[in-house]
């Protein structure tokens, strides 16, 4: 059977990484990173070892980027990137599932329907894989924003995004710190799960803990708020405890007065190792001139993607329940 054109990417991006990776003192994703360069650039280094150098330039000669589809580069690097995470990365670190990122995708097109020029944003991007699959769902986006502080996921991001040819401003900086850009039509972010060192910034924000570290997750959707337009909207992946935790009595009143919750979507149970790992999507309305909660927000526990069935009956009710709630 004929190889997809994923998998014959992916292979050569994997060749070529393996073969970097052999000639240089570097992990497979800081390999895999000159890779891309090389691929995006269709270029090597002079720089860069001779025979190295011969070995690179007989990969890129039989490559021609162009001939893919976006989605084919997306995936063949989202593949190579799971490679190199896979048993080394911390779970903060993980990429968003293939799934979860295509679901996100379809609420950001739902909550945006009909609304022009808009303007995107992701405070937590890592490799850029949720952001990207965002942006090939929508139509209308005018300027997209991301920001990652660490150095070998956010050059990846940058990397991947040219590949696809999707114009993005990255920020290589604490998230939680301020940024130099407008607000935003709509932000994006599968949450960073975790305490957050700096006590002196946190202090800054009214979700700091009334003691010890304050939660990171907790931040992310503080400045996420600070950051978009009135009547703008967040759709963030959670963690299932996140307003079960021991600060999320200030967190809900910081929501309660800031935006309208549009809807909670429990991911399945059966994409987690065990139920402390469970997610769900946020999705959330910043309160502005003109802005009204839904009469009753969109809650719904979501079969097994793996149920076609029970999945398109659920998207069939969501649909409705857009149109029905969701006016831009």
């Amino acid at each position: 059977m004929e190889k997809m054109n994923v998998e014959v990417l992916f292979e050569k991006i994997d060749n070529a990484t393996e073969t970097v990776q052999q000639h240089v003192n570097e992990t497979y994703l800081d390999s895999l990173a000159m890779t891309l360069e090389v691929f995006f650039h269709e270029y090597v280094s002079e720089e860069t070892d001779d025979v190295l150098k011969h070995k690179l330039q007989t990969i890129i000669k039989d490559i021609d980027i162009s001939e893919y589809q976006t989605e084919e580069v997306r995936k063949a690097v989202q593949l190579a990137i799971l490679k190199g995470m896979k048993g080394t990365t911390q779970q903060q670190h993980l990429m968003t599932p293939e799934t979860v990122a295509l679901f996100v995708g379809y609420l950001a097109e739902k909550v945006t329907n009909g609304k022009e020029k808009l303007r995107v944003f992701d405070p937590a991007s890592g490799t850029g894989n949720l952001l990207t699959t965002v942006l090939g769902h929508l139509e209308n986006t005018e300027e997209t924003f991301a920001s990652e502080v660490d150095p070998t996921l956010i050059k990846l991001a940058v990397l991947n995004a040219n590949l696809q040819k999707k114009e993005v401003e990255f920020f290589h900086q604490d998230s939680l710190t301020p940024f130099l850009m407008d607000p935003v039509d709509l932000i994006v972010a599968d949450l960073p799960v975790g305490y957050y060192p700096d006590d002196v910034r946190a202090n800054d924000f009214e979700l700091k803990a009334d003691e010890g570290h304050s939660y990171s997750h907790h931040l992310f959707i503080e400045q996420s708020m600070n950051y978009t337009k009135e009547g703008g909207y967040s759709i963030f992946v959670i963690p299932d405890f996140l307003f079960d935790s021991d600060q999320s009595d200030k967190l809900h009143a910081y929501i309660q007065e800031y935006a309208h919750i549009i809807g909670v979507l429990r991911l399945p149970e059966s994409m987690f190792k065990s139920e402390k790992n469970i997610k769900s999507i946020l999705i959330l309305q910043k309160k502005g001139k003109g802005t009204t909660a839904p009469k009753q927000p969109l809650l719904v526990k979501l079969p097994s993607f793996k149920d076609t069935t029970a999945m398109n009956d659920i998207l069939g009710q969501m649909n409705t329940w857009f149109s029905a709630n969701i006016k831009n």
